[in-house]
């Protein structure tokens, strides 16, 4: 018995067996046919359609960039304050994020303006406000006084802020308070809402009345809020 062979083994061995039984001619028939079936195979193959490509495997898009954050609205100078304590951040900020003011029909806002006609001078410095907006603390502290700018008038407040680290003390007057006495307060956080003056100083520009002292002294804060940094790193004022 022939021992079975794989499939395509037993193919050859078949088509050997019936070409040897063909014959001369046989064989150029058969060689005939294979070239015939050959070409219409190859033919077939030519027109059947080709399976789609696979899909391209695109790269997942980046999220677009997001655009840079908005920049805070002006409502004013921005000013750098002084570093007293050398941590590298400011130990002081501007109570309304508005200018000084300037001269109106009541006077000048800047420290040690004339007051009743050169008899005093102005102790601190005015910066520009709307009545009802955030009045933030020009320095870090603890509310130690909550008081009246003007004796018998209970209209106008101030509050008093201590940081007894750093020897410093604000006042800040025309502000309807926020905090109380024995808070802790944080630097250019609110501590309440501007007033408006208009009831008593029709005309007059509405500010918040700043009022800053060292060790016991009264200093211009525009010495130290509007703080500039020159070439050489020195603070500079303005008045």
């Amino acid at each position: 018995m022939r021992p079975s062979l794989p499939p395509r083994a037993e193919l050859v061995h078949l088509i050997h067996n019936g070409l040897h039984a063909l014959g001369g001619p046989g064989v150029l028939a058969f060689a005939l046919g294979a070239m015939v079936l050959s070409a219409g195979l190859a033919d077939a193959t030519a027109r059947a359609p080709r399976p789609a490509p696979p899909a391209a495997i695109l790269p997942i898009p980046l999220a677009a960039p997001q655009p840079a954050a908005l920049r805070r609205a002006d409502r004013g100078p921005m000013w750098e304050g002084a570093d007293l304590d050398g941590d590298g951040a400011p130990d002081f900020a501007n109570p309304t994020g508005e200018a000084p003011r300037g001269h109106d029909a009541f006077g000048d806002g800047y420290f040690h303006a004339r007051r009743d006609g050169g008899a005093r001078a102005h102790e601190g410095v005015d910066y520009d406000s709307r009545a009802g907006q955030t009045v933030v603390a020009p320095i870090s502290g603890y509310v130690s006084k909550i008081g009246y700018a003007y004796p018998g008038d209970a209209r106008f407040k101030y509050v008093e802020i201590d940081n007894p680290a750093l020897h410093l003390e604000a006042r800040v007057f025309y502000v309807d308070p926020a905090v109380e006495v024995g808070d802790s307060v944080a630097l250019g956080r609110p501590i309440g809402t501007a007033h408006s003056l208009q009831a008593r100083y029709g005309g007059i520009t509405d500010h918040i009345h700043l009022e800053l002292a060292e060790s016991g002294s009264k200093i211009d804060a525009q010495t130290v809020i509007l703080a500039r940094r020159d070439d050489a790193g020195a603070a500079a004022g303005m008045n």
